[in-house]
């Protein structure tokens, strides 16, 4: 190929994460919109298109890119993708010779000068194009080319040869000579459950409906109702394994524990099973598939909690022991975070001699419970283990299971989070539950929700976890947790809670972000219709998202300006659906401010009167 035909350029090309390094994310149904610096040396006019496919497909697609702003260069277009897994793409430019003549000879018939040279340069070029048309197009241009044979004068010449539908033709298939390329970029489609749901964490042995009873799967299938009553539609499990016995922790991180304590739960393994068996106390795996069953027939999926955390008495310890650290007093190293000792829990070595057969392990232990009818995984602390391995056993997993969504639960520097996010796991915890001023929020969720963060990283919002009963709880009262839902809900398009949020309970390990009292080591028995409960507005909440298109969209979270600093005014739109959120982010006490509703956004003139439709209470304003 002769690579002086080659003139022009592509640059900055966008959507991009990393300059194409990780794929950008999407859902089925949404459009990526291409954009990209497109020229050449010279005036000559170029052509370019985006090339699109399904990765591993044969069949590639073509969207032609306009010029939308010719000063700059600018180029963009857009492709729908429409199922879930990988789709790639790339730029190509021409030179688009063709269009490029007929400009330039147009100028000269305006003009009134001779322009016969110009006619014959025009069936010369024209003719080229005949070396790569398909057949059906090669006909049209060879019709045109025998009716040109025909006449005898310039202009009748010129009619023909900037025939319109002959331009559209040519400028369509350009000389290949002279295609440049840029690289191959992908997209990662998820299922819309990946931007749009309702998380509910729970402990399934804390479900049951008497005191100081161990809860069952069953007994979470009687807890559905409920559940599906205030709009979840995800429902996730902390640890559902066989609990270790060695060490095993007391009430609130005890070290010491009695005959009747159940232990915490990401202490895995006993002998009973590992990660690939259920606590004989919740029920069987039998018991486990029925409650799947069920909970798809209230809407609901199950997340499994993935902990990569062995007991002492874990069967691992005797089939591999190769897999554990030791020290060298021989013994094998437990999880620590000092001041925090777990002796219950062993971490698996990732950098031992046999690693990939840890890799191996845990690829075989998320295709089983998919199986199961698991397409959920949150996976603990996935920042202390190898991102190569994360990398390789999402792929792996998802290439027979495209639709499994990871959770990554890193609360951690931000550079490690965002790294997660890139390499594969389909959404990632946040720093949502200790962003509680007006800049902070607004600071935090324009850098979110817009390129280059949106384009890979999807926050879920949890309110709380077991491990963080956050300040903000612990001294708003139940203004504080109505204040934190209406956030969650609105501020992301997937948000969680763990189990009591709803009821606005919660003691505090006096000076700490912890729960006294913790789930993690008890058994722990809840009145679900408490007084002062927060269930309906929660309910409402999940309803609003649901029927208003605007709450589905993750990148189309504006700010609006309000005088007041504690108070928040954010908006989303999609089409004709508009929504605008007030919030007072004082548990306190009542606070006033003038808000700038944008009608110029909504197209509503100056003088007209609209209706402002109060959501959560029905009312209606003018």
């Amino acid at each position: 190929m002769n690579k002086n035909r080659q003139r022009t350029f592509i640059e900055n090309v966008q959507p991009l994460v990393d300059n194409g390094l990780y794929p950008i994310k999407r859902e089925p149904g949404d459009k990526v919109h291409v954009t990209a610096d497109i020229f050449r040396d010279g005036h000559q006019k170029i052509c370019a298109w985006v090339e699109y496919r399904v990765a591993g497909r044969q069949k590639w697609n073509y969207v032609r890119m306009e010029c939308t702003n010719p000063g700059l260069d600018f180029w963009e277009a857009e492709f729908e993708v429409d199922q879930i897994g990988f789709y790639e793409y790339c730029l190509a430019s021409y030179c688009d010779d063709y269009a490029t003549w007929v400009f330039d000879t147009r100028k000269k018939v305006d003009a009134g000068v001779d322009y016969h040279s110009d006619i014959l340069e025009g069936i010369e070029l024209a003719s080229k194009f005949k070396g790569w048309l398909k057949d059906s197009d090669k006909d049209y241009l060879k019709k045109a080319l025998a009716q040109a044979e025909k006449q005898l004068t310039d202009a009748a010449l010129w009619q023909i040869l900037s025939d319109p539908k002959l331009e559209a033709l040519l400028s369509a298939n350009p000389d290949p000579a002279t295609r440049v390329e840029s690289p191959l970029y992908k997209v990662r489609v998820d299922r819309v459950k990946a931007r749009f749901a309702a998380w509910y964490e729970c402990f399934p042995r804390n479900c049951a409906f008497e005191p100081g009873k161990h809860g069952t799967f069953k007994d979470v299938i009687k807890r559905l109702p409920h559940i599906a009553g205030m709009g979840f539609d995800v429902l996730y499990f902390t640890p559902i394994h066989p609990v270790g016995h060695t060490k095993r922790k007391g009430p609130n991180n005890s070290l010491v524990c009695s005959e009747t304590d159940p232990g915490c739960p990401y202490s895995v393994g006993n002998e009973h099973g590992g990660h690939d068996a259920v606590n004989p106390e919740l029920g069987t795996m039998e018991d486990f598939e029925e409650l799947v069953k069920a909970a798809a027939g209230y809407g609901i999926e199950l997340a499994m909690d993935f902990a990569i955390n062995c007991s002492p008495d874990h069967p691992y310890l005797k089939q591999h022991p190769d897999w554990f650290s030791k020290r060298p007093d021989g013994t094998i190293k437990f999880a620590e975070n000092p001041p925090k000792k777990y002796e219950d829990i062993y971490p698996l070595n990732f950098e031992c001699e046999k690693y990939k057969e840890i890799w191996d392990e845990m690829l075989r232990l998320f295709l089983f419970w998919a199986e199961k009818g698991v397409r959920i995984f949150r996976i603990d602390n996935p920042h202390t283990k190898p991102f190569r391995f994360w990398q390789w056993v999402i792929a792996e997993t998802q290439k027979k299971y495209p639709d499994v969504i990871f959770l990554a639960e890193a609360f951690t520097r931000p550079k490690l989070m965002k790294s997660l996010a890139k390499l594969g796991f389909t959404m990632s915890y946040s720093y949502f539950t200790w962003r509680n001023e007006k800049q902070e929020l607004t600071d935090y969720f324009k850098e979110l929700t817009t390129p280059p963060e949106s384009d890979f990283y999807r926050a879920n919002l949890f309110t709380n976890t077991p491990d963080i009963f956050p300040y903000f709880l612990q001294t708003g009262g139940r203004a504080g947790y109505q204040i934190r839902a209406v956030l969650a809900t609105t501020l992301s398009t997937v948000y969680g809670m763990f189990q009591g949020f709803e009821l606005c309970e919660g003691i505090p390990i006096p000076g700490r972000e912890e729960y006294l009292n913790s789930d993690k080591y008890e058994i722990r028995y809840r009145d679900w219709n408490a007084p002062g409960n927060i269930v309906e507005m929660i309910a409402k909440l999940n309803r609003i998202r649901k029927e208003n298109p605007a709450l589905q969209e993750y990148d189309n979270l504006e700010f609006y300006r309000a005088d007041n600093d504690k108070i928040l005014f954010y908006g989303k739109s999609m089409g004709d659906n508009h929504i605008m959120v007030v919030v007072n982010l004082d548990p306190f006490q009542t606070q006033v401010s003038t808000v700038y509703v944008p009608i110029e956004k909504f197209g509503i003139a100056p003088d007209q009167f609209y209706e402002v439709h109060d959501l959560l209470t029905d009312n209606r304003y003018w």
